[in-house]
């Protein structure tokens, strides 16, 4: 008795012991592959150190593009923007060949210059003169002799002799511009006097020019109101009210709300009826990558890497912030990459 009793006991120990050893087993090499998701670790069937996932990923990210799959295409040699309509645009720096992701499916390789990238490269160009709005919104502005046409959704504006700022919502549906009607010296006669000037070389001759174009700018202006020669602001939307000195000592913005037009002053942020939106942080420069929430009670600002939020709340190790619409509710989206995956990600965040 005393025998089987013993045997027992010894039966008892060793299972015990073995059970705790490969629970022990158990529990390290979950907290390794934890640690390896979190923190990069090593591959044991490739032998290769993987990178740990970037702090912005989130549990629900949507795979963008697959690095790894046909294309085999390196993540520190490419450029990504997305379109308004929601295409990604990925460029290969190593041979500028071009791919357009939409709706989950791949296209290309596109040579620079192919019709399909027309709608989504832009023309680089970002200054505010006339000229550069027309190849830039050449869908809605074209040049009509000396001065511009401006034309959306059927209606015609104009025409005007200078288009200080223009803006189209993410929807086109909307649009708003500061424009000034007529001025006293036009872009032609200010060349004229430029090169003229030069090869006068006399007094008289320098007087003469003078008194010519003193008498063609009081031509020009014969007949018209005054009042014609200082900007003002147009646009689409009904009821704009907005007071012209805000609009004219501000900025319009079409990318700070969804599919909403604003006006960018140093102490505040209005629609253009005139209604307060926000008020920036005092003596804060206003970033061109800005975003408020649908309801008016949050903003974030991306700058670096960094999406920054109104609470002081931070996302970093993320790229190409933007807006995003799904089922009926505006997102804020951006990208993340994932070395896990070797895959461009995802993330959107209800604002």
């Amino acid at each position: 008795m005393k025998k089987t009793i013993f045997l027992a006991l010894v039966f008892f120990l060793f299972t015990v012991t073995y059970t705790n050893a490969q629970f022990g087993k158990f529990v390290k090499n979950v907290k390794t592959n934890v640690q390896k998701d979190l923190l990069g670790g090593q591959d044991q069937n490739s032998g290769k150190k993987t990178l740990p996932e970037p702090a912005c990923a989130c549990a629900d990210a949507t795979l963008i593009l697959d690095l790894g799959g046909k294309l085999k295409v390196d993540y520190s040699e490419i450029n990504i923007t997305t379109a308004d309509d929601g295409s990604v645009l990925v460029q290969d720096r190593v041979n500028s060949n071009y791919y357009i992701i939409k709706d989950g499916i791949t296209r290309g390789p596109y040579a620079k210059g192919n019709p399909a990238l027309d709608a989504l490269v832009g023309s680089g160009n970002d200054n505010n003169k006339s000229s550069d709005f027309t190849s830039k919104y050449k869908d809605y502005i074209n040049k009509t002799g000396d001065k511009y046409l401006i034309t959306f959704m059927g209606k015609n504006y104009g025409p005007y002799t200078i288009i200080n700022q223009f803006v189209v919502t993410r929807n086109k549906d909307k649009f708003a511009a500061v424009v000034t009607e007529n001025v006293a010296v036009t872009e032609e006669m200010g060349k004229r006097m430029e090169a003229e000037g030069k090869n006068a070389k006399t007094d008289d001759e320098k007087m003469a020019l003078s008194m010519k174009y003193a008498q063609e700018v009081q031509a020009n202006m014969s007949g018209k109101d005054p009042r014609s020669t200082m900007p003002k602001l147009i646009t689409s939307i009904p009821d704009a009210n907005i007071d012209q000195m805000t609009v004219l000592s501000g900025q319009l913005k079409s990318n700070y709300k969804y599919n909403d037009i604003l006006v960018w002053k140093y102490d505040k942020i209005t629609d253009l009826k005139g209604n307060l939106i926000i008020t920036p942080p005092q003596g804060a420069a206003m970033p061109e990558n800005f975003f408020i929430s649908s309801d008016n009670s949050k903003y974030a600002s991306y700058d670096y890497g960094t999406l920054t939020f109104s609470d002081k709340t931070k996302l970093t190790d993320l790229f190409d912030v933007h807006w995003l619409m799904a089922d009926g509710k505006s997102y804020l989206a951006y990208m993340y990459y994932s070395p896990k995956k070797n895959s461009l990600m995802q993330c959107k965040i209800p604002f």
